[in-house]
């Protein structure tokens, strides 16, 4: 079976790999298709698209991941084929990555006050590069380079998760304006990892494709690496039901969740090439409109 990976993160973000590595790895796993989501940038995306040229059987897809919130749950807006030079989407990723700016000065300064001072000029945070989108990876490395944490996890589990004492909250939109800027550039947009880690996973699920359907919800992640067969089987359910398409990717990040592999997640992922046509249908039209918008 022909499998396909929509959903991977690069050292444009939160991710080990450069985004030509990411491509070598999709060549490497036997994939037909790979799409680059970055969070809050697509800064990665011409590495990307230049890197897939090497490799015309490899179908490279330019997207984006976008965190959001609803009532007091975050969720994680996946694009997919989008424009990456829209204005419109790159104006609101920009004002994303000025939340996630105001976040971590708010993070180093608990980090310092706790006994961790760090620079932005540390190394780790430093090579991200003007287009990378920092957050709470890069500085769980920096910490590990710099104060002997064994493992990303383990600063986590101290300092940086939910709860602990350099946690901060993130300013986030509402899912809407996320659908808007994605679809401006001609993308489509897919709810990511719908039921992760949630408690009452088939009536949140339910609650949030019925309402968002309508708004500009195109797909939904059916296929994910923490997914067993029971998931895929109510997601794939649910989404017949609001007609929506269904997608998959493993939420690849390279050395920064060594656990999880592209293509094949914890081992057992496998996202059929299959589902690439309605998808790819959906973004057509997606065009079409954002065209017919503009020159209006």
């Amino acid at each position: 079976m022909s499998r396909i990976d929509l959903h991977t993160h690069s050292n444009a973000s939160d991710g080990s790999d450069s985004p030509g590595e990411i491509v070598k790895k999709a060549v490497a796993a036997n994939l037909s298709a790979v799409a680059l989501t970055d969070h809050d940038t697509v800064g990665g995306i011409p590495e990307f698209l230049d890197a897939a040229k090497a490799f015309p059987d490899l179908e490279a897809i330019p997207g984006v991941e976008i965190s959001t919130v609803f009532g007091n749950r975050e969720m994680h807006i996946v694009g997919l084929f989008l424009n990456a030079s829209n204005e419109i989407l790159t104006a609101f990723l920009e004002e994303m990555r000025n939340n996630r700016k105001i976040r971590n000065e708010a993070i180093r300064i608990k980090l310092n006050s706790l006994g961790y001072p760090l620079s932005y000029d540390h190394p780790d945070l430093a090579a991200a590069g003007d287009t990378a989108s920092i957050g709470r990876p890069h500085f769980a490395r920096a910490l590990m380079t710099s104060y002997g944490f064994s493992s990303i996890q383990t600063v986590f589990d101290k300092l940086l998760k939910r709860g602990c004492p350099a946690y901060v909250q993130r300013v986030l939109p509402d899912p809407i304006r996320a659908f808007e800027a994605i679809h401006a550039s001609g993308g489509i947009t897919v709810w990511a990892h719908p039921i992760y880690r949630q408690r009452n996973e088939r009536a949140w699920a339910r609650r949030i494709m019925k309402r968002f359907t309508p708004l500009g919800l195109d797909a939904v992640e059916g296929f994910y690496s923490l997914f067993g067969p029971g998931e895929t089987q109510m997601i794939t359910e649910l989404a017949e039901i609001y007609g929506l398409a269904v997608s998959g990717g493993s939420d690849y990040h390279g050395e920064n969740s060594p656990n999880i592999k592209i293509g094949v997640g914890a081992g057992k992922l496998c996202v059929p090439a299959e589902l690439l046509p309605h998808l790819k249908g959906i973004s057509k039209n997606k065009i079409s409109r954002s065209t017919d918008l503009q020159i209006q």
